[in-house]
């Protein structure tokens, strides 16, 4: 696994630079990112720690542990902006999808150097896929917890459900996209489908629910 760290360290040293270059918003979102690649690396570690440990297989193991693994990995950085920052609602939901496209990022860069380029148009459903995942994940529990952080009993009944229903999506993404053919092509689909749906229908109801709270401040 000596290649993941070498691999994060050339995508992570240029992006750490750059920080000393840029304004306060971008640098925030800079750090969000590089966040998302901390916790995929991380998350790899601790998979295959346990994998090893309970004697699966790679494949197994993405169907069983990874998606717990890694939407565990991904809240951490946001419960920590969310608990020591109190950032308003509507900066927060950007920097917080931020880090799931940093951890789809590297995750896709990862596979890129273990299985090649041979097959373009898969890695494309591959890439887009992957990536629509992580951010329909990110999404649940973002969502959730801008709108139940101000009460805390509830907020923390409804991270865990959402964090559950999190790890539920992205175990069905991974058992879909492992399977050959067509199904593969239907499981990558399925986010983008929600991503979309997002856009059509229900990005204007959340936008204006994201800035009311501050607008009466």
């Amino acid at each position: 696994m000596n290649y993941i760290e070498n691999i994060y360290i050339c995508l992570a040293a240029p992006l750490a630079l750059a920080l000393f270059f840029m304004r306060r918003d971008w640098r925030r979102m800079l750090l969000f990112f590089l966040a998302g690649m901390t916790a995929c690396l991380l998350s790899a570690y601790i998979s295959t720690f346990f994998a090893v440990s309970g004697g699966l297989d790679l494949t197994f193991a993405s169907y069983e542990i990874s998606p717990m693994v890694e939407e565990v990995m991904k809240l951490l950085p946001t419960l920590f902006y969310l608990l020591v920052f109190e950032p308003k609602r509507n900066h927060a939901l950007g920097g917080i999808l931020m880090i799931a496209v940093g951890f789809a990022t590297f995750e896709n860069v990862c596979y890129l150097t273990s299985y090649g380029t041979e097959a373009l148009f898969t890695l494309i459903i591959r890439g887009f896929g992957t990536g629509a995942m992580h951010v329909v994940c990110g999404a649940f529990t973002a969502v959730g917890l801008l709108f139940l952080w101000d009460h805390l009993w509830l907020s923390a009944v409804g991270t865990l459900g959402l964090l559950a229903l999190s790890i539920t999506f992205h175990a069905i993404f991974n058992v879909l996209v492992n399977q050959p053919g067509a199904v593969s092509m239907m499981g990558s689909l399925i986010p983008l489908l929600l991503i979309l749906l997002y856009r059509l229908i229900f990005r204007k109801k959340l936008q204006n629910l994201l800035t009311f709270p501050e607008a009466s401040d």
